[in-house]
């Protein structure tokens, strides 16, 4: 079997990759566990060293990666770049920050358990599997990869099956950087090989970033194996208004905040809950924002919506409107499924959602935003927290007291104040209920994949 590079500009196939055989598989397998039992006993001077050759590898390379990713999955060219950039900048975060954030952790008072000394040490664990999606499809491997390996950690990465040449540039980037061959690779598979792959002795834990379905079947197979997983799944976030908030600055933020990645971001603005106050004026800017995007050829730097990223995710976002529009929604502007080339679908917005509506509980996955007025904060409340979700959130107001309420309140992993919701090195991310278990990035990243053990001493 083959995995396909389909352009989503034009729908056209433009390369093909062979899979790996099983004898490949195993091969590679085989190598991870040589190059971790050589990383976990270097120093992380040495691990740093080569990290940070690998980020001035990737940032060199950005002229060749940006136009891959755009081929692959649609996304316009500068934020392509963007992401690139991105992933140099969480190497070297961990390259800077992996010894402090994996030092020994001291009890202040070691005589309180009957000990000379008393600390806890973090040590790496082995062979992470990597299951990863086609949406960012550098950065959601390296918030992962960069902190694995400066942890003594090594990788294997199932990638989509649509993103094979940036899986193939990752199979390589690590190994020019320096690392001992087999730190990082990559398995050409498909979601077959998945659970063979979990069930290995050498594979210690296993991360996925992607749909809740795919979540919910590899954390179950990793934990009949007894295996750590880390979840990073779906999301369908709430964007609260109050009438405090800076009504044109806030609407200018949103529509970045749903267009980004033309949409196809688990933690993009999906519900936007706006108070009866301002809710026809902030409407009205917010819609004026997104019928402004320009949408077209990703590869122009003037585009700022591109394709969706398959035929399948172009479909399931024309059934979500199509469903809503019969169920009695008012399509504020977009809504309707373009003729031409290419899988886009115009920026939209949509208004009087009833429960009914598949919208209300199921995430968009595309430039479409659903609209819901609220008469107060406790409604807001309700509506944010009613789906299975729980990513992450952003509430809008200057009243302290509201703040406090809505981060107290909102049941999400993080809480974006004033602002929309990024993925920074230096935080913590991750989520609760079906969107999710476990953190990546900051400190609580590097450590999900290291043995914290105890250490005591008379």
């Amino acid at each position: 079997m083959s995995m396909a590079v389909t352009n989503p500009t034009t729908g056209e196939v433009e390369k093909t990759f062979e899979e790996d055989t099983a004898q490949v598989v195993e091969a590679k397998i085989a190598l991870a566990q040589k190059a971790h039992e050589q990383l976990r006993d270097e120093s992380f001077e040495q691990r740093a060293t080569w990290m940070r050759a690998s980020a001035d590898l990737m940032e060199s390379e950005v002229s060749t990666l940006a136009p891959m990713l755009v081929r692959e999955m649609g996304k316009p060219i500068a934020q392509a770049e963007a992401e690139v950039h991105k992933c140099v900048k969480n190497m070297r975060f961990y390259a800077d920050k992996a010894p402090e954030f994996l030092a020994d952790e001291p009890l202040a008072d070691p005589s309180t358990v009957n000990a000379s000394s008393a600390y806890a040490m973090y040590q790496p664990l082995g062979v992470i599997l990597a299951v990863m999606p086609w949406n960012y499809p550098l950065w959601q491997v390296m918030r992962f990869a960069a902190p694995a390996l400066m942890a003594g950690n090594t990788g294997v990465l199932k990638h989509a099956s649509n993103v094979p040449e940036s899986a193939l540039y990752l199979h390589t980037l690590f190994t020019r950087g320096g690392f001992p061959e087999g730190s990082f690779g990559t398995l050409m598979i498909g979601v077959s090989l998945v659970n063979s792959v979990i069930d290995d002795w050498r594979v210690k834990a296993v991360t996925l970033t992607g749909s809740e379905p795919a979540g919910r079947a590899v954390a179950e197979r990793a934990g009949r194996q007894i295996k750590k997983s880390v979840m990073e799944l779906g999301g369908s976030d709430a964007f609260v208004v109050m009438p405090s908030a800076d009504i044109a600055h806030s609407a200018a933020v949103a529509v970045t905040a749903r267009i980004n990645n033309n949409g196809q971001s688990c933690i993009a603005g999906k519900r936007f809950l706006v108070h009866t106050d301002i809710y026809d004026e902030w409407v009205a800017a917010f819609v004026q924002g997104m019928q402004a995007l320009v949408m077209g050829d990703p590869m122009d730097p003037a585009t700022q919506v591109g394709p969706l990223a398959t035929k399948n995710g172009q479909r399931d976002i024309s059934e979500l409107v199509e469903d809503a529009k019969s169920k009695g929604a008012t399509v504020l502007v977009g809504g309707e499924l373009p003729e031409g080339p290419g899988y886009f679908y115009p920026p939209t917005v949509i208004a009087d959602i009833t429960p009914d509506m598949r919208i209300t509980m199921e995430e968009a996955f595309g430039p479409l935003a659903s609209i819901y007025r609220v008469a107060d904060r406790e409604e807001a409340i309700t509506i944010a927290n009613q789906t299975t979700f729980g990513l992450s959130s952003a509430i809008w107001s200057t009243d302290a007291d509201e703040q406090a309420y809505f981060t107290e309140k909102l049941d999400a992993g993080a809480v974006f104040v004033n602002g929309m919701t990024i993925s920074y090195p230096e935080l913590a991310f991750g989520g609760v209920k079906d969107s999710g278990f476990g953190r990546e990035l900051g400190a609580p990243g590097i450590r999900e994949f290291t043995n914290m053990k105890t250490i005591w001493k008379g």
